[in-house]
Order: C-alpha cells, then structure tokens, then sequence
C-alpha cells in the first residue's frame, strides 16, 4: 500500500476467475476504481490452489491487465482466502490491567487479540482472523467499544476462524512466484461483506451469501457484530456440470444456456420456449426446452440454499434476522434467485451490489455482484485498524526478528502457537547475547552445552539401532 496517496490493490484467487483491482480513497471516502483486470481461473478448485503454475499465470495476466488499465506498477496485494476447510469457533479471554488509573487503550486489545493466536489448534490449522464481538468491563456487559474506558478486569468474545496451513502457503507461493507481496489474508466472505452490507443491515441482523463458482460463503451479523461463517463447497460450476450431463452438451455451451436463458424457478418460464443448439460437426442442431433446463438449476440450487438455510439456523440467530440474506457472487445473477431464496428460507431477501462504497468510474462493470469480493479487499486495506500482521501485530515482534521468518515458515510447523512463541523468545534471547562479551559468553554458554548433549545422545541411539542390524 502506497501511503502517499493510498492505492491499494485486491486480488480475489476464484475458482472461476483471477481478479485484480487497483483503487484509491477518495476525500469524501469512497472508493475510486482505477483500474481492472481479469483472467480465467484453471489451477484453482473450490477456492483452493490446486495448480501452482497455472494459478500464476493467471494471476500474471490479470495484474498485467489491471497495471496498464491503471498506470500503477503493483507490487503489494490484499488477498480473499476461501475453501472448504475454513472453519470458525468461539473463545472467551479475560485481561486483568496492572493500572487502573490508565484508560483502556488499543494496546490492550491487541495484547488480548495475541492471546487468541495462542490457542491450541488442530495439527496443520493455523488462525487467519481474531475478530472481538463484545466486551466486558469489571462485569460491565454488551460494550462495544471499550477504548478510553476505565477498569481492571477486561473480557471480550471473539470469532475465531482458521483455516489449513497448506493452503495458505500455497496461495503465498503463487502471489510471491507473480512477483508480489501479500500484505494481508481475509476471508472472502467478511470482504464481500464490507463492499455489499450496510452497517444499518448488520445492526439489525443480515445473513450474506456469496455464491461463488466453487463454493457459497456466509456471514452472519447481529448487532453489529460478526457471529458466524461458513464455507459450503458447492457454487455455480456444479450447476453447470448438472446441466452438461442433462441436456447432454459441451461445457461452455451449458455455462452459456445458465447465464442467458437459465431461471432458478421452473414456474417462471414458457411452457413452449425451445433453445436450439449447435451440433457437433456432421451432426444436427440440438433442442432443449426452456423449463427442462429451469428445472435443472432448481434442483440444484434448492440443495445449495438448504445448507445456506442449516448453517444459519445453527448459527442461532435465523429469527433475528431482520435484514434477511443478502446474495452476492457470480451466482448471484441467476434470475428468479430471489424468489427461490425467500421460499425456501421463509426470510426477505435481496442481491447486493458493491455499489454504495464506490465513486463514479469508467470501470462499469465493477458494479457487478461478482466483484463484491475484490472490491471488499480493497476497503479491508483502506480500514487502517485491518492492517495486521497474519498471526502477530508487528509492534509485538522484536525488530531484530523479520515478520517473514516468524509466520509463514512457523506456521508450517504442527505444534502449537506456545511453542512458535517460545522459539522466537529463544532467538531473541540469543541475539541479545551476541552482543555481550566473550567471557560472558562462556559463562552463558548453557544452550550450547545442552545442545551438545542432545547431539551426542542422539548419536548413541544412532549407533546402537545400526548396531542391532549388523
């Protein structure tokens, strides 16, 4: 991010498309699209990398696209991170101030958020946000906000959500072999959230579902305050393979039949509307009925909007929604979709454009729902208050140890986030002691010695196991 004049880039990693937006904060806080590049996604599957070359060279082509749309040389991006193992939990932390004459400040809210990053996870999960609900001040209860506050004792519930550390990795080997850098990772449904959601919707309780190519993400608000995500690994590609095996046609013919003449209720549609298409070479033109084909994507996205509606209803809050669902995403330009939506849930529903946040552009087709997630990632990196580190703040870490040593390779590790923490106090604890005299560190030389000790009884046990096979 440019601090001088506040460009910021965001890259969504779909499993349709590769985008890239270049956009700048206006005075009167909107957003100013600069510019816009895309390119088909193949090396991705249900918004996990599973092709590393491929997915680097789309993302090449949709930079280079965006850098001469713009005239801006991008070199840092926000990044959407998606997929099936993402997964969220609920935690509780308590934090006793040492001065109560201080107010509460940001400090000590990032002391607590750290906290969080040391949980025990599974082996191979990492935490990608720490997201605080709602505070407790000396059993003072439903405080938002308790910055300048006073008191002793303070409590916070956060949302937690992780998600494996092999697909991260993998998303940061693809940005850094384009030849940039990740600034930040945030879940795509809590970006599509900023760019779509109105903070009167989330006050009032608002569900958000983006339907995506691989996947359906949701996000759930009450009060202000995220309560729950979900990642479903269904989205429009399996509405496109149902309608490949059923009408028995190509591929791109049948994502073409979804998008033109598609409807997600039968009812809808002409009883006698006929599409004729293109037959193989040598062969006769195929005719497929309007309402077969409607029937089709009813059928699957019914299934789709049934997990929707399950994860809502355990989220707890499904009868206090009042803003009800909120669609975004490339599914989201299913005619009917609404109707369906509204039937099956038994909730209001509308589709979201992210439309309120952004300035007058020449780029017009930015203010299509399947953009929502690109645009969101932009204002993720306009809130100065985001911009964190992925596991540690940086005002946490001693300057003599780099941020890129201290997550990514860590993170790789399958113990838990106690023992990254010690290892790092080890190493800064070392590099204090280089500094010292020689004598010093002779007589600080414990680590050395144990060191050697470990090496030498490892080598015993070595020696004896080659032994016992001779």
């Amino acid at each position: 991010m440019n601090n001088n004049n506040r460009i910021i880039t965001g890259l969504d990693i779909g499993t349709t498309k590769i985008c890239v937006i270049v956009g700048q904060m206006t005075d009167n806080g909107k957003i100013q699209i600069l510019g816009m590049g895309k390119a088909d996604s193949f090396g991705v599957m249900r918004g996990v990398v599973a092709n590393i070359d491929k997915t680097v060279e789309a993302i090449k082509l949709a930079v280079q696209e965006a850098q001469e749309k713009s005239g801006v040389e991008i070199h840092d991006v926000y990044v959407g991170i998606a997929g099936q193992h993402i997964k969220s939990l609920q935690h509780r932390d308590i934090f006793t101030r040492n001065d109560a004459e201080n107010e509460i400040s940001m400090d000590d809210i990032d002391q607590m958020v750290l906290n969080m990053h040391k949980l025990v996870l599974p082996p191979g999960d990492r935490i990608i946000h720490v997201l605080p609900q709602e505070f407790i001040v000396d059993g003072e209860q439903g405080i938002k906000d308790p910055i300048g506050m006073s008191g002793v004792r303070l409590e916070a519930n956060f949302h937690i959500i992780t998600g494996q550390i092999a697909a991260a990795k993998n998303i940061f080997k693809c940005v850094e072999k384009a030849g940039l850098k990740v600034i930040d990772l945030v879940l795509e449904p809590l970006a599509s959230s900023e760019s779509v959601l109105s903070e009167e919707e989330k006050e009032a309780g608002v569900a958000l579902v983006d339907i995506g190519g691989g996947t359906t993400d949701i996000a759930i608000f009450q009060d202000g305050i995220i309560r729950h995500t979900a990642v479903i690994p269904l989205g429009g590609n399996i509405i496109t393979e149902d309608i490949k095996e059923g009408c028995m046609i190509m591929k791109n013919q049948a994502e073409i039949l979804k998008i033109k003449f598609g409807s997600a209720l039968a009812t809808e549609t002409e009883d006698n509307e006929i599409i004729s298409i293109t037959g193989l070479k040598g062969r006769e033109p195929k005719e497929i009925k309007v309402e077969n084909l409607a029937r089709i994507i009813q059928a699957r996205m019914e299934e789709i909007l049934e997990h929707v509606y399950y994860e809502i209803k355990l989220s707890g809050h499904h009868k206090k929604l009042i803003g009800g669902i909120v669609i975004t995403g490339g599914g989201a330009q299913l005619k009917h979709l609404v109707q369906l939506a509204s039937y099956i849930t038994g909730m209001d529903a509308r589709i979201g454009y992210p439309t309120e946040h952004i300035s007058k552009s020449k780029v017009e087709d930015i203010r299509h729902p399947m953009y929502a997630t690109a645009v969101g990632l932009i204002l993720k990196g306009c809130d100065d208050r985001n911009f964190r580190n992925f596991e540690i703040p940086t005002e946490n870490i001693n300057p003599k140890q780099e941020v890129k040593n201290v997550v990514p390779e860590n993170m790789m590790n399958n113990n838990v986030m106690q023992n990254n923490a010690v290892e790092v106090a080890v190493e800064n604890e070392m590099q204090e002691q280089e500094s010292e005299t020689p004598e010093q560190d002779r007589k600080n030389a414990k680590p050395g010695w144990l060191k050697s000790m470990l090496t030498n009884t490892k080598k015993w046990f070595e020696e004896d196991d080659v032994s016992d096979f001779k």
